[in-house]
């Protein structure tokens, strides 16, 4: 058992930095250089990691192949995608559908601004939950104990001067979200952006997902985001009866 979670340990951490030295990895991850050793041998034997050019460690082919062959958001995806293009349109914003990883979500859908100046963003891109709207709205889609469990074993990181990092101030405003079915992102994640996010309630099939409407704050009007709900809740009540959820159950609080 301790070695299948040092692997994954492994893998997940050069997943995030994208490479690593032998030295490096026993240092970052606090492993024993002997038994290290052999673990990446292992490894690198099985095709779950490789060396590049300069020998240092990145994930390898069989890591790839095997990620492949997960499908579990393609459905919600797929069906969102011609909604979300059609929201996109009529916003003149970017809209994006994420699921929540831990504490971080992860875009699995964007419909981008037809507008040039947009927020830059693509698909499997990570961001932590606690700055961004739509990490929020997931946040709140979890039980109270454990959305507090999740939000208090990470350090709130401050993007901005407007990020949230007091882990009460978060719960409580997590716990409103919940209530109002409804989350924002004023500057959090990068001075000059905002975005309104909205729950999707998929949790029913395995997997927590949002849906929002993200644009430069310049572009915001006076009636923000008031301007923008009905429309972004209406398309997420679209996406909801397109993977055949109907019901929008009762937020946790």
């Amino acid at each position: 058992m301790k070695s299948a979670d040092r692997t994954l340990v492994v893998l997940e951490h050069l997943a995030e930095v994208g490479s690593a030295s032998f030295s490096e990895l026993s240092s970052d991850l606090n492993l024993p250089k002997s038994s290290t050793s052999a673990l990446l041998a292992t490894m690198e034997s099985a095709g779950w990691i490789e060396r590049d050019s300069d020998r240092r460690f990145t994930v390898g082919l069989r890591a790839w192949q095997v990620g492949r062959g997960y499908r579990g958001h393609e459905n919600i995806a797929e069906r969102a995608r011609p909604l979300m293009d059609a929201l996109a349109r009529d916003t003149g914003e970017t809209v994006q559908l994420a699921r929540l990883d831990g504490t971080e979500n992860v875009y699995i859908g964007i419909s981008e601004s037809p507008n040039p100046m947009r927020l830059a963003s693509s698909v499997g891109m990570r961001l932590p939950s606690h700055a961004t709207g739509i990490g929020k709205a997931l946040l709140s889609q979890l039980d109270p104990q454990e959305r507090a469990k999740r939000v208090s074993s990470v350090t709130l990181t401050p993007l901005t001067e407007h990020t949230i990092v007091d882990h009460e101030q978060l719960l409580s405003v997590l716990s409103q979200c919940a209530i109002n079915d409804v989350a924002l992102d004023d500057e959090e994640y990068v001075i000059g952006c905002r975005c309104v996010a909205v729950p999707l309630h998929t949790g029913s099939i395995g997997i927590e997902t949002a849906l929002s409407i993200t644009m430069p704050t310049f572009r915001t009007s006076a009636e923000w985001p008031g301007d923008l709900l009905p429309a972004l809740r209406r398309t997420a009540a679209e996406i909801r009866e397109a993977i055949g959820l109907k019901d929008v159950p009762k937020s946790p609080r």
